[in-house]
């Protein structure tokens, strides 16, 4: 009896074994079902699910604004007092109301099919509207509600089911890569899943149509087709200026309370463009300031120069911060400058904002997106002036360069004052340390390419005078011409030395307790900062100002920019 309870005892505790080593290899039939985070539309974007829902079926489908924002495009811009939406593209600025089935394009009205929504404070932008201004792929699924949304250039690896054998139909998709974890879904034989990343144990992480992700067996899959979202086409420029391999070379045209006599401006060889200064903001309105001359421009043309008419802010930050703060009065900036774009012949726009205010950064780049593609569909050169990098908030900090460089077609580089006319040490006005690096900081630190960006050049330096008050160096300046300059050096019979550490002629002289230095621009200067442009073959060279300039450097700027290595 004994024996046989033993041996009944053996039997069951080996067939106990064997159950459960047969158990263990037995995949799980646990189900899960997957509730997207609760919520009732969700969205997918690059296969990520997101925490936002979606509203509305087909046309009709609307994403919230912040996941366009997110994802879509971060410059798409929302203006709540007024409840604006405002997109910009190379060609195009697109106004939106919340609620209204009608747009603006470039200040032209659009019908809309689908209006902008305010629900529960989210704003829902139509989708069908989004696909007229960026290359996206839209999946929506009926069985779950799931949006799947992906942008141009993103890459897509399709996946085939495949059974191991006739009897299979279907193919369970687990929670985890393992065939003892739960199924989420069962997946029928030559479906198609996207492949989002392949494990080592012989499992895939995949995404099906529906917005289900979950691990599938390596051995039921084989690649398909990789999908690549296609990128818009951009069509070629087609603005007015051509420069053919020729570099640009501009002066500005200081222009005050009265008309210039063109009659006493002598011959400027190379010189292919010019920019007055002739519109200035007015007041927080927007209202433009018009100096404007027509027979200057004649002039103008009949030397064979464009016409790119500066427009500043008058450097007043409080009615910059004002105008540059909503569309409207953007907008109607902009009207102005095509209107008198238009009435006075000209082929560009330089915009010239300086003392802004840190706080309206973002709003001057909108101002520069909206401008862009209206002036360019006057065919008008765009160019906006920066300084270079560094410095305080309201001289340099309040320009983003890069993304001003991703819209403008040149930036011309301020590259004045290092040090200015209340400047605490006397010193150059822009030595060529400090002018190279500047150019450079702009390429490397902000992405601006080197065929939009013109190097400024000051045809001014400044007379400084050091005085010994009180066992203090009293340091004050004014500032000088060219032609001043050299009478100075005649009238006192200096020497010239040459300064390497700075790239310029230097003379100093003494009188009485005062010693004065003047850092020289000439044709030693002018040559070597030409030869900047070359060296990281720039767009060309802005010289501020005509007049102050002597007459030989416009062929000494000509001759560099154009020489052959």
């Amino acid at each position: 009896m004994i024996l046989f309870c033993l041996l009944l005892f053996i039997v069951l505790f080996f067939s106990f074994v064997f159950y459960q080593s047969w158990l263990s290899g037995q995949p799980s039939s646990d189900r899960v079902i997957e509730e997207f985070n609760g919520l009732d539309q969700p969205i997918f974007y690059q296969n990520e699910l997101q925490p936002y829902s979606a509203l509305g079926k087909d046309k009709g489908l609307k994403v919230p604004l912040d996941f366009v924002k997110e994802h879509i495009d971060p410059n798409v811009r929302l203006e709540e007092d007024s409840g604006s939406v405002i997109i910009t593209t190379d060609k195009q600025v697109v106004h939106f109301k919340t609620d209204q089935l009608s747009a603006m394009i470039n200040e032209k009205p659009y019908s809309l099919q689908f209006p902008i929504e305010v629900i529960n404070d989210t704003i829902y932008f139509p989708i069908y509207h989004l696909l007229e201004f960026y290359n996206l792929k839209i999946v929506e699924s009926e069985e779950t509600n799931a949006v799947l949304i992906w942008n141009a250039g993103d890459v897509i690896q399709w996946g085939k089911v495949v059974g191991q054998d006739q009897t299979e139909v279907s193919i369970p998709i687990r929670t985890e890569p393992t065939i003892k974890s739960s199924i989420l879904y069962d997946i029928s034989i030559n479906d198609n899943v996207m492949i989002l990343e392949e494990k080592l144990n012989g499992w895939y992480f995949v995404q099906l149509e529906n917005g289900y992700q979950g691990y599938l067996e390596e051995q039921y899959i084989i690649l398909d087709e990789l999908e690549i979202i296609p990128n818009q086409v951009k069509e070629e420029s087609t603005l007015v200026w051509n420069p053919l391999g020729e570099k640009v070379n501009l002066t500005w045209e200081a222009v005050y309370n009265k008309k210039t006599d063109t009659t006493v401006i002598g011959n400027m060889p190379g010189l292919n463009v010019i920019s007055p200064t002739w519109f200035h903001l007015l007041d927080e309105s927007g209202n433009i300031e018009n100096k404007a001359d027509a027979e200057y421009v004649n002039w103008a043309h009949s030397q064979g120069y464009q016409i790119w008419a500066l427009f500043s802010n008058n450097f007043d930050p409080d009615w910059t911060s004002a105008v540059l703060s909503n569309y409207e009065t953007r907008m109607k900036m902009i009207k102005q400058l095509v209107s008198y774009a238009e009435l006075y012949d000209l082929q560009g726009i330089n915009i010239d904002f300086e003392n802004v205010y840190l706080k309206d950064k973002d709003n001057l780049t909108q101002f520069v997106r909206e401008l862009t593609p209206i002036l360019h569909e006057q065919n008008l050169v765009v160019s906006i002036d920066v300084t270079i990098r560094g410095g305080s908030e309201m001289w340099s900090l309040f320009y983003d360069r890069k993304a001003l460089g991703e819209v403008v077609d040149y930036m011309m580089v301020m590259t004045y004052d290092e040090h200015w006319a209340s400047s605490p040490v006397a010193g150059s006005v822009a030595s060529l340390p400090w002018v190279e690096k500047g150019i450079v900081d702009i390429m490397n630190e902000d992405q601006v390419p080197s065929e939009k960006l013109i190097l400024g050049v000051p045809f001014y330096t400044r007379l400084w005078t050091e005085e010994e008050v009180d066992g203090n160096t009293s340091v004050s300046s004014k500032t000088l011409f060219m032609e001043t300059v050299l009478q100075i050096i005649e009238d006192k019979n200096l020497d010239i030395q040459y300064k390497e550490d700075v790239g310029q002629n230097y003379v100093e002289y003494k009188e009485g307790n005062a010693t004065h230095k003047i850092w020289i621009e000439d044709d030693v200067s002018m040559q070597a900062r030409a030869e900047i442009v070359k060296k990281y073959d720039l767009a060309g060279i802005a010289s501020w100002r005509r007049g102050f300039e002597t007459p030989d450097i416009w062929e000494v700027i000509d001759k560099t920019l154009n020489k052959r290595p």
